[in-house]
């Protein structure tokens, strides 16, 4: 069983600073759900990795919040990713007492400790667990693998691959699924983004080495040119599965509200974009690169990837 997670209003708030209005945040939520959505991820907690000015409510993640969506939503579907060094001890509590179920943790790969510890603590509380593993695809291989044992250790019941850059091709997402399967028990999950278009190969790839969970965004909205996109997603899975388990109409008619009432979900491959996700560079690097000329931001990305091999 493939387990789907929605990340639209989370890593789709990239590109309105986190501003979904409420009353689209409750008929996102309830909508995915009653798609057949196994999670819906409603927000950061207490803000992405680095503060943004005026973030809007899917970027602060507050518990007043959490309470509208568990009105109109399940506890036992609701999600939210933190950074630990965003969090104290107190926010696990009062997020598991205002309705989220699921939490994630991205997980710094130099200082894991602080993260791990408040992973065990969530586990206590009753939550489910994730880890993530961010920028996979720059990761030391046996780093990879340290980490991946640790959250096991720990009590992460899902290990999520997640492709940051989205500059993995389809063998290397198989590799990574492959090894990490090998040092944990947890489920494996992959977070991938688009920045090459193959977004739905790489979920394919992760699914047939074994990978159970997988993210995917309404219209693909998320950081950059977004993430895989759900309803190409879900027919696949039911073409696969030869399934109507996921309720592709709701879905369609999510997209197509989403499109007309957030200008910022239309979908988009920036050039720049494509061109980090060739060169394996972050989004960070994007700021880097004269944008408006691309045969120069191609040229400086080049550089910076060299710079960085020596």
């Amino acid at each position: 069983m493939i387990v789907n997670l929605d990340v639209t209003l989370r890593d789709g708030g990239y590109r309105n600073n986190f501003d979904f209005p409420l009353d689209y945040a409750l008929h996102h939520a309830r909508e995915s759900v009653a798609a057949g959505m196994e999670w819906v991820e409603i927000g950061y907690r207490n803000g992405s990795f680095k503060p943004k000015p005026g973030i809007g409510r899917t970027g602060v993640g507050a518990d007043d919040y959490i309470r509208a969506v568990a009105e109109v939503v399940s506890p036992d579907r609701l999600c939210m990713i933190l950074h630990p060094k965003n969090i104290t001890e107190d926010d696990l509590p009062r997020m598991y007492d205002a309705g989220v179920r699921l939490i994630r943790f991205c997980l710094p790969s130099g200082a894991p400790e602080h993260g791990l510890a408040l992973l065990s603590q969530a586990g206590g509380l009753g939550f489910t667990t994730t880890v993530n593993i961010t920028r996979v695809s720059q990761l030391d291989r046996r780093r990879l693998v340290e980490l991946a044992a640790l959250s096991g250790d720990a009590g992460a019941d899902v290990v999520y691959l997640a492709d940051s850059n989205g500059s993995m091709l389809p063998r290397e997402v198989t590799q990574l699924v492959t090894l990490v399967r090998s040092v944990t028990d947890a489920a494996i999950g992959l977070h991938a983004h688009n920045n090459l278009g193959l977004a739905l190969a790489n979920a394919i790839a992760a699914v047939d080495a074994g990978a159970t969970w997988i993210d995917s965004s309404i219209l693909g909205m998320g950081k950059g040119p977004g993430n895989l996109v759900t309803e190409q997603w879900l027919p696949y899975l039911g073409r696969r599965a030869d399934t109507d388990a996921y309720d592709l109409g709701r879905i369609l008619s999510l997209a197509h509200r989403m499109e007309s009432q957030i200008a910022e979900a239309t979908p988009s491959l920036p050039l720049p974009d494509l061109v980090l996700g060739h060169f394996d560079l972050s989004v960070e690097e994007r700021a880097k690169l004269p944008v408006d000329r691309i045969g120069d931001a191609f040229s400086a990305a080049r550089e910076l990837t060299a710079a960085g091999a020596r």
